[in-house]
């Protein structure tokens, strides 16, 4: 079997895998690193989904990188332009070389007495092995193989076609144009796919079993563009960063405190589009508080529109079954469909739901607690970027970029070969790590890693806190357990 070894192996080429090359390129340059990435194309999830409509559903100036800011004049961008921002980025800083495609993570196994990770790789039905002093894992949270499509009744017997967003690549516009079309869910997949279907579509009907908050947002910010007439780039794209991560942070903190004032206003804000007549309370008027889960984005408000031009219909009721010529409806009701969208969610999947062994034991990540957001306890030398729920995720994982280069260097001149966040006999009570209450969150809480009541096992929504303990805490926190190799 072929095996070679590096210091460091980052795992998956989306935007967490391209950030930690770049920051390990720069500040730990005597560590050697190289990237696989299971499928055959850099850019993870932009590259992976293809449906139409598909864009970011946070800024780019914070989804962007601080170290090549977003240029673009398009604050919402589509997901072929982040690709092409993507690769783009890879290609300017040597990373898109290094990187070795096809090759999937199957199993991890850690060595406490060589200090060394080994790593199972599965390409083209091949066997590979690689060893590495640390692994950063930058897969994402979300399985690739398959999405999520509950088990309704009367599937079979649907003449129309089922497809769900993450299936869409073998589809393209003669698939809907002029066809009738439901798309079932009320998330950010189905905010975004709805009006671009609306397009080419006969009708498109939205049904969801409950609605979500919706907020529109302009896809340009246009005192930004004004700005970069007038002063130096990086200071606009440093001042863009900077406003859209404290109204994050301002905006997030009032829903929270103020629940029924932020409802209002995003209600407010949909009656100001939609008038007076139209049933807000039933299709846009959750049961649950703002930030219980995501905020939607309409981009230029672009759902409201088409529903205003009678190319789309809300409907909000549970599904009874699939008959024949379409879905039959709680209330009785059957909509008729050519093409029905299951635009019903994924399912999570940390670190691609690899074999984790340490010393000889299997690690179930549902039983560790996370350190700081990126380590976990009884799991020595690896890292994960997460980002965050209530903004970009590249905000977060930048952070965790960092952090693990202050780590690696830390480790290097002290002597030390492992690093371990180890549980006391105090440690904190476990609860959820990702505190949504999503269906794909909650699905999955089992699985997840848990956190805990106070820092470091907490896990914080709130930039400027990870930053400062990020970027400026110190590395050995009495919780990190470091070992220099045995005399």
């Amino acid at each position: 079997m072929h095996q070679e070894t590096v210091d460091v192996l980052i795992v998956g080429a989306g935007i967490s895998g391209i950030a930690a090359a770049y920051y390990l390129n720069t500040r730990c340059p005597q560590r050697s690193w190289t990237i696989v990435e299971a499928r055959d194309a850099i850019g993870g999830t932009w590259d992976f989904f293809r449906y139409p409509g598909v864009r970011s559903d946070s800024d780019m100036f914070t989804l962007g990188y601080r170290f090549r800011p977003w240029r673009g004049e398009d604050a919402i961008a589509d997901g072929a332009a982040i690709l092409a921002y993507l690769k783009d980025t890879a290609r300017e800083f040597g990373i898109d070389r290094r990187i070795r495609f096809g090759q999937r993570v199957r199993r991890v196994t850690w060595s406490s007495a060589e200090a060394l990770w080994t790593v199972d790789i599965e390409r083209g039905g091949q066997q590979l092995q690689i060893r590495c002093n640390f692994l950063f894992m930058c897969t994402g949270y979300y399985r690739y193989d398959t999405g999520y499509t509950p088990p309704w009744p009367g599937l079979a017997d649907f003449a129309g076609q089922v497809v769900h967003p993450q299936a869409w690549g073998g589809l393209d516009d003669s698939d809907y144009t002029g066809k009738r079309v439901i798309v079932i869910g009320s998330g950010a997949t189905a905010v975004t796919i709805v009006p671009a279907l609306a397009q080419q579509a006969r009708h498109v009907t939205m049904l969801q079993r409950s609605p979500s908050y919706v907020v529109s947002m302009p896809a340009r910010d246009e005192q930004v563009n004004r700005l970069r007439r007038r002063l130096p780039d990086a200071l606009v794209s440093w001042l863009a960063r900077w406003k859209m991560i404290l109204f994050g942070i301002y905006s997030f903190r009032k829903a929270r405190v103020h629940p029924r004032e932020a409802r209002e206003l995003i209600l407010d804000g949909i009656r100001a589009i939609m008038g007076p007549d139209y049933d807000i309370d039933r299709h846009f008027n959750p049961a649950y508080n703002p930030w219980d889960q995501r905020l939607c984005i309409a981009a230029d408000a672009d759902l409201f529109g088409a529903i205003k031009s009678g190319k789309v219909s809300m409907v909000t009721d549970h599904i009874e079954r699939f008959v024949e010529e379409g879905l039959q409806l709680r209330s009785g009701q059957i909509l008729p469909a050519d093409l029905v969208v299951t635009a019903t969610g994924m399912r999570m999947s940390i670190m691609d739901g690899v074999d984790i062994i340490v010393d000889g034991q299997p690690i179930a990540l549902g039983d560790t607690l996370s350190y700081k957001g990126l380590m976990y306890s009884h799991i020595p030398n690896l890292a994960s970027a997460f980002g965050y729920t209530n903004a970009s995720w590249t905000l977060k994982c930048e952070l965790i970029c960092e952090y693990v280069c202050r780590l690696l260097n830390y480790m290097a001149r002290r002597g030390y070969q492992q690093c371990l966040p180890r549980l006391d006999t105090e440690s904190p009570a476990a609860q959820p790590m990702i505190d949504f209450t999503s269906g794909y969150v909650q699905r999955a809480l089992d699985d997840l890693p848990k956190q805990g009541s106070r820092p470091p096992w907490k896990v914080y929504q709130n930039y400027v806190k990870d930053l400062l303990m990020m970027r400026y805490g110190k590395i050995d926190d009495g919780v990190l357990e470091f070992t220099r190799p045995p005399r």
